[in-house]
């Protein structure tokens, strides 16, 4: 009887778990909406769409906690932007001036350039809208990390991308890995009565991060080499060519279309040339999986709720697609002179959408698996992990 409880419990929270490819397809509809549009508003509404999520289904992993991060870069990334249309003047010109700085005087070599100067409200909100949009996407991006979890979507590459692959997922995971350990050595400085802010604590704590990564770099080197990493299986010679002209010729045609459908002259014959190049790469990548054999365990399914996610937010990138070249003033609002952005309805409306996964996703597995389940364990924070220790390592005998 425990057995089936068990059994029960952990096919519950398998279950309760979505294709990692729909997340990233939501995250990158939405961030190919806020690079069409220049609107605050939207763009604020955007980023607000993702926390949302994110809130709503982020699940309990150490990969999880990363959203923060990028919301600080993004963050980073707008001042940043700010402070070099005050340093080094915009391109736009304005009649509303600030504040005039002291102008250094520029050799002859580097007319165009200057430094200091008037500073106007035409160049700052300019500049406001131009890193608003890239702030927009970097917060997409970091939705995507925290929703999605890379060691499963890598299971659903196909082989010939295997190799590529692994190297991505390792890349994407240094940032989260290494945002864990910061927070689990500051809790740990926090409960020994040591600085944790600051320089000192910076200081302090970078050099045992460091350490952990090399560690960690070592055994993932170690864990690849013994599970065959870099293998290929004896593929026959016409094989490999049949593979090498698919593929090549597929990603022509794909160029070819897509500069067709963006010109006035190939609209005839983008979108044929376009889908012959896509099934010509496909049926390459398809050969070329036979160079790389491995098998996979239990294989995420592409479910009804993950057509869901990834249609939300592919609807949000074409509505506003459409709605860019339909209505370009309201999504791109201008500065000279100065007005007032409005919020258009339609193109809002088309932004809820991104709201979807929030209600059709599944909840992660630690929030909806039954706590009588003898297979489910919460997770503690790296802090309460060390303060339970602490206490029982305290605790008077009696």
């Amino acid at each position: 009887m425990r057995r089936s409880r068990e059994w029960s419990g952990r096919r519950y929270q398998r279950r309760a778990v979505l294709h990692p490819g729909a997340w990233w397809l939501w995250a990158l509809g939405l961030g190919t909406a806020a690079t069409r549009t220049t609107n605050p508003l939207l763009l604020a509404l955007l980023i607000a769409t993702s926390a949302y999520v994110v809130a709503a289904r982020r699940p309990d992993t150490p990969t999880a906690h990363s959203y923060s991060a990028f919301a600080k870069l993004a963050v980073a990334v707008l001042l940043i932007r700010l402070l070099f249309a005050v340093v080094l003047g915009s391109p736009i010109p304005g009649s509303h001036v600030i504040v005039t700085l002291p102008e250094v005087p520029l050799p002859y070599w580097a007319q165009g350039i200057r430094l200091g100067g008037r500073v106007t409200a035409e160049g700052l909100l300019f500049a406001l809208y131009d890193g608003l949009k890239l702030a927009a996407l970097l917060i997409c991006v970091g939705a995507a990390n925290t929703l999605a979890n890379p060691a499963r979507l890598l299971k659903s590459l196909p082989g010939a991308l295997y190799e590529m692959g692994v190297t991505v997922v390792v890349a994407l995971t240094f940032a989260p890995n290494l945002i864990a350990d910061v927070q689990r050595l500051r809790a740990a400085r926090r409960l020994r009565g040591r600085p944790d802010k600051g320089v000192r604590g910076l200081l302090h704590v970078g050099l045992p991060v460091l350490e952990g990564a090399l560690e960690r770099s070592v055994s993932l080197a170690a864990a690849m080499d013994s599970r065959g990493y870099g293998r290929t299986a004896d593929v026959p010679a016409p094989v490999r060519r049949t593979t090498a002209a698919l593929t090549l010729g597929g990603l022509l045609g794909v160029c070819a279309g897509t500069y067709g459908l963006l010109t006035a002259e190939g609209g005839a014959y983008g979108l044929p040339v376009l889908l012959a190049g896509l099934a010509a790469a496909l049926a390459g990548l398809h050969l070329g999986g036979r160079r790389s054999p491995r098998t996979r365990y239990r294989p995420d399914r592409w479910d009804v709720r993950a057509w869901l996610v990834a249609g939300s937010g592919v609807a949000v990138a074409v509505l506003l697609t459409l709605a860019s070249s339909h209505d370009p003033e309201a999504l791109h609002p201008g500065v000279v002179p100065l007005v007032t952005p409005a919020l258009p309805v339609w193109p809002a409306a088309a932004v809820l959408l991104g709201l979807l996964p929030a209600f059709v996703a599944p909840a992660p597995a630690s929030a909806v698996a039954p706590a009588s389940s003898p297979g489910f364990r919460p997770r503690s924070s790296p802090e309460s992990s060390l303060k339970s220790s602490l206490k029982s390592s305290l605790k008077e005998p009696s």
